[in-house]
């Protein structure tokens, strides 16, 4: 079977060549370890684009093919069809020895990871590449990222959405026409690792029903235990732990696995054993107690106050989203973020006052600005204009790399660009519009791309002021630069940069806030937030997530979401790996239970290394998968900070909000974890 393409070549491009095995599947649901796979095709590729084999079957989940509206699989088309079990060695062929490849890959790859296990059969793939990611990162002029659109951009027939085998040879295509746009833009492949899915660390804990109280605090000696009090237990007891526990959630208590400053009370018979949870305890002041008592305060509980549901609060904002630059908090052990901004009548964008190392002379900081928002619609975000926000400023619709400069110097850079109207870029793509090079920006490879594609390169004096570097050369140009480069105000359009690229998204300051649109009839409200960062040779990023309550805590410590433990129990919050340079939190607000007030994403750097190393971090708020982004902010820690407070969505009434936080602590992330309820094991 020939594949239909604009041109399947890619011999050229050597940093690029792999063996690759394309994958899609069908599937009754969206959660691994519950759903299954319905339909599944694989086109395998060689290093030079040519196609060298291809397979696609149905298959028989044994259960409810889910829904058929979506992918046409009803249950008597799947009578017949063999078990995953019976075609998995066939498949296992043809990923041996390649680089798997999907769009949203870590779907694809989960499901296959799951079946294969059920099949007791070892799945045989070391490294996946998603197309949705490498797009991110190429950033194409197309309204989304959705397979479909990005065929359209690239030339790719499709002739039936949402079939395996067709959404595979169209992927192919897509993949062929990105790899080319990667290597001119000089990019590298955003390949993951796969670990051995058979690790008991990546098997998600079944659901468990959160506790309907507030966390009272510590119990008091000799007093009554509260519903909601937070209770650990260690050692040997009398009672079999299974009964005590259960016995304590009947009666409306937290029984969490660790020991953190939060936790009411530890129950045990050996207090000074020395056990993890006892030392915490210990160093905590967290109250003891033995067995029996606890059994005897068990058979008396008082009780709680509730947790507040998620209707009350402040009422909806009519369909309207509205932005701001309004203060952040974080309780426990991080310090507040204050925006500092007054409030502004209507719908406003306000920079809020800056926190961070102050602005070199070359480019001061303006003073705080109130502006009219923009309206968005409701998910999906569609095409629209520049923000109104940005409108009229120098740097409206234009997207600036920086390269090069200190990390103080290149955050104020960034921070002028975003008071300027524009968007700050962390790495080369098709969106960026211009490059600002600070002393020290000569060496960074990228600079020998900018005259190949026509991006103007101006030194740091240019965004004092943007608007007056005439077309041609100048003194805000840089040696180096594009031939015949002007500034954004005075640049000439060309039909790809300007009429075919689509909107871009909010741009936030550091604090801003936008509200969610209300989903669409029939649309899950699942929202992604991305980090992306510069890929780092000596450091090593973990974005994490918290799911919390009112009082800023866990409700237990699987709402710790992180590497070891990707996915919460309930599976409405999973991280997703998309890249070394790229992770991304998927949350599922509507399935949120009314406790979950908020969810704080943050990222942490292991080892030494120091965000002042890393550089910026651009945080992304992002409706279902591949859909168009809704706000973007881009974020500089200080010099020594290893913790960064990225983003949070979090509740207004039965308004779900977004803010780029943009917080950082000199401490590793045990700390910020202590804060918000959860003690993280060395």
């Amino acid at each position: 079977m020939t594949l239909s393409s604009p041109s399947r070549d890619v011999s050229g491009l050597r940093d690029y060549a792999f063996d690759w095995a394309l994958v899609d599947v069908e599937t009754s649901g969206v959660i691994a370890r519950r759903d299954r796979v319905l339909s599944v095709a694989v086109v395998t590729i060689g290093p030079d684009g040519e196609q060298t084999g291809e397979f696609s079957t149905l298959l028989n989940p044994g259960c409810d093919p889910g829904p058929v509206h979506v992918h046409g699989l009803t249950t008597e088309r799947l009578l017949g069809a063999p078990t995953f079990e019976q075609v998995a060695g066939r498949i296992g062929a043809l990923l041996q020895d390649r680089v798997l490849v999907a769009h949203n890959a870590q779907f694809d790859y989960d499901f296959l990871a799951h079946e294969f296990a059920r099949a007791r059969l070892y799945l045989p793939v070391s490294q996946r590449l998603c197309t949705l990611a490498l797009n991110r990162q190429v950033d194409p002029p197309a309204a989304d990222m959705k397979l479909g659109t990005l065929a359209a951009h690239y030339g790719v027939p499709q002739t039936r959405a949402h079939d395996a085998l067709d959404d595979t040879r169209v992927l192919a295509g897509i993949l062929r026409a990105t790899l080319r746009e990667a290597a001119r833009l000089d990019l590298p492949l955003p390949l993951v690792a796969c670990p051995p899915r058979q690790d008991v660390q990546f098997a998600p804990q079944p659901p468990r029903t959160p506790c309907a109280y507030r966390n009272p605090g510590r119990a008091e000696a000799g007093g009554p235990l509260v519903q909601g009090m937070k209770i650990a237990i260690t050692g040997e007891t009398a009672t079999s732990r299974a009964e005590l526990v259960a016995r304590s959630v009947a009666a409306g208590l937290n029984v969490m696995s660790s020991v953190s400053r939060h936790t009411s009370a530890l129950v045990t018979n050996e207090a000074g054993s020395g056990s993890a949870k006892a030392r915490r305890a210990a160093a905590e002041g967290v109250p003891v107690i033995d067995e029996h008592t606890f059994l005897r305060l068990l058979s008396d509980v008082r009780a709680g106050t509730p947790h507040r549901g998620a209707a009350e609060g402040a009422g909806a904002s009519g369909g309207v989203t509205s932005v701001s630059g309004g203060a952040a908090s974080v309780s426990g052990d991080a310090a507040s973020v204050s925006g500092g901004a007054a409030a502004v009548p209507g719908n406003a964008v306000v920079a809020p006052a800056p926190t961070a190392a102050p602005a070199p002379a070359a480019f001061p900081s303006t003073p705080e600005t109130a502006v009219p928002a923009t309206q968005v619609a409701a998910v999906p975000v569609p095409r629209r204009p520049a923000p109104a926000a940005t409108t009229g400023r120098p740097l409206a619709g234009r997207r600036v790399l920086i390269l090069g400069g200190t990390h103080p110097a290149a955050a104020a850079a960034r921070t002028r660009v975003v008071e300027l109207g524009g968007s700050a870029a962390i790495n080369l793509s098709r969106t960026v519009t211009d490059a600002v090079l600070l002393p020290g920006g000569e060496a960074d490879r990228r600079l020998r791309r900018m005259p190949e594609l026509g991006l103007p390169v101006h030194d740091g004096h240019w965004l004092n002021a943007p608007g007056a570097t005439a077309p041609g050369a100048g003194p805000g140009d840089a040696p180096g630069a594009a031939a015949g480069a002007a500034s954004p105000a005075t640049a000439p359009s060309s039909p790809e940069r300007e009429a075919d690229r689509p909107p871009s998204p909010l741009v936030l300051p550091r604090g801003g806030v936008v509200d969610l649109p209300a989903p669409q009839r029939d649309a899950a409200p699942l929202w992604h937030i991305t980090a992306a960062w510069e890929p780092q040779e000596a450091a090593d990023i973990d974005v994490v997530a918290f799911v919390l309550d009112e009082d800023e805590q866990v409700t237990f410590d699987e709402d710790f979401v992180f590497y070891g433990a990707p996915e919460n129990p309930a599976g409405t919050v999973r991280l997703l790996t998309d890249g070394p340079a790229e992770q991304t939190i998927a949350v599922d607000l509507g399935s949120l239970p009314p406790a979950s007030r908020r969810v704080a994403v943050a990222a942490a750097i292991d080892g030494e290394a120091t965000f002042g190393d890393v550089g910026a971090v651009q945080v992304t708020a992002v409706p279902g998968t591949g859909a168009a982004p809704l706000a973007r902010a881009t974020l500089d820690a200080a010099t020594t900070e290893r913790t960064l407070l990225l983003a949070e969505f979090y509740r207004r009434g039965p308004v779900w909000r977004f803010r780029a936080v943009g917080q950082g602590y000199d401490d590793g992330l045990a700390n910020l974890a202590r804060g918000y309820g959860v003690d993280i094991a060395d």
